[in-house]
């Protein structure tokens, strides 16, 4: 019997050859694969901002996107998503991807909301990692000009000496201002009554008119008044002093040690997303406020450039939730 030899011949296929065929097909699978992610990032990254474009919120944003644009490479475009107090926005930048192509800048007064809503579908404390705090503001605290005071311990002394004359105008119960001028009757031991408006706007008005004596309002909104005369400034409520009114006191200074209260602006990320794209993100965000034109802008709106760490900014958030909750509670603000 004749033995067929299968390695030659028309057709016949070697054995070294069947093993380098059958060798190639995975290989060529495994060439066909990227060898890696592409790297972050490879398309343009939104920024949700949770109200109207022409706020101090989405000014902030738009200040910083299109020098981090330039940094990363890709546009980074802001998306106005209004609605429920900032919480309509908030709730949508929790639910996305982690994959850093949903960024979310957060206000200070995102860490109050827990305060005001009893059910939340986020929680701004652990459904986000922070990548840094990008600006902060303070409140002022102004006077009707028709009161006989002139700085802020002859105001602790009048209200001392008259309890509950002295009214003071916020833009809601509940809101920052509220909760400023709250603390600021624990820490001077005076009573005073609170009338609630809607809006910044009714309230600065009224001060004006003098129907109401007093307020904490945001710097930006009261600098013209103040150096027109039509209100008067005391002192300002951050930890540090006013670029806007760098003569002016803090509280803490004028004799209320350790008060600080402030509104701020930070970018988040979904919880989840990777801590490199997290690097490149707060990179790029301290990058855009070393730019002169960046912090001249801010400046002139009052707004002060921060650029702190993930880590800090994450347990800052933290420190202002249980903050705006004490406070809260002693004002009586029950959760709707």
């Amino acid at each position: 019997m004749t033995k067929r030899n299968i390695t030659s011949g028309p057709g016949a296929v070697s054995r070294r050859g069947a093993i380098a065929a059958g060798a190639s097909l995975p290989l060529l699978g495994l060439l066909a694969r990227p060898s890696r992610a592409q790297a972050w990032p490879a398309r343009p990254i939104n920024v949700i901002v949770a109200y109207p474009a022409g706020g101090a919120n989405d000014i902030v944003a738009r200040s910083v996107a299109d020098p981090m644009g330039r940094t990363l490479g890709q546009p980074v475009l802001v998306e106005n998503r209004g609605g429920a107090a900032g919480t309509v926005g908030a709730a949508h930048a929790a639910r996305a991807a982690a994959d850093g192509y949903t960024l979310f800048m957060c206000a200070g007064a995102h860490t109050l909301a827990p305060s005001l809503f009893r059910t939340l579908s986020y929680d701004i404390a652990n459904d986000f990692r922070a990548i840094s705090q990008v600006a902060a503001s303070d409140y002022t605290l102004v006077i009707t000009p028709s009161l006989p005071i002139n700085n802020v311990a002859e105001l602790i002394s009048y209200a001392r000496a008259n309890p509950g004359k002295l009214n003071y105008a916020s833009s809601g119960a509940g809101a920052p201002p509220h909760l400023a001028a709250v603390l600021f009757q624990q820490m001077s031991n005076t009573r005073m009554e609170h009338v609630p408006y809607q809006g910044d706007t009714p309230a600065i008005n009224d001060l004006v008119a003098g129907n109401v004596q007093l307020g904490f309002q945001s710097t930006s909104a009261v600098k013209a008044l103040v150096e027109a005369g039509r209100l008067r400034a005391l002192a300002t409520t951050a930890t540090a002093r006013s670029p806007v009114f760098p003569n002016l006191p803090t509280l803490h200074e004028a004799g209320l040690a350790g008060y600080a209260v402030s509104t701020w602006w930070g970018l988040l990320a979904p919880k989840g997303t990777p801590e490199d794209i997290v690097r490149k993100a707060h990179a790029a965000v301290v990058g855009a406020l070393r730019q002169q034109a960046v912090t001249d802008r801010m400046k002139a709106l009052g707004l002060a450039p921060v650029g702190s760490a993930p880590d800090e900014f994450q347990a800052f958030i933290r420190s202002e939730v249980e903050k705006f909750g004490r406070l809260a509670r002693a004002a009586g603000v029950q959760p709707q």
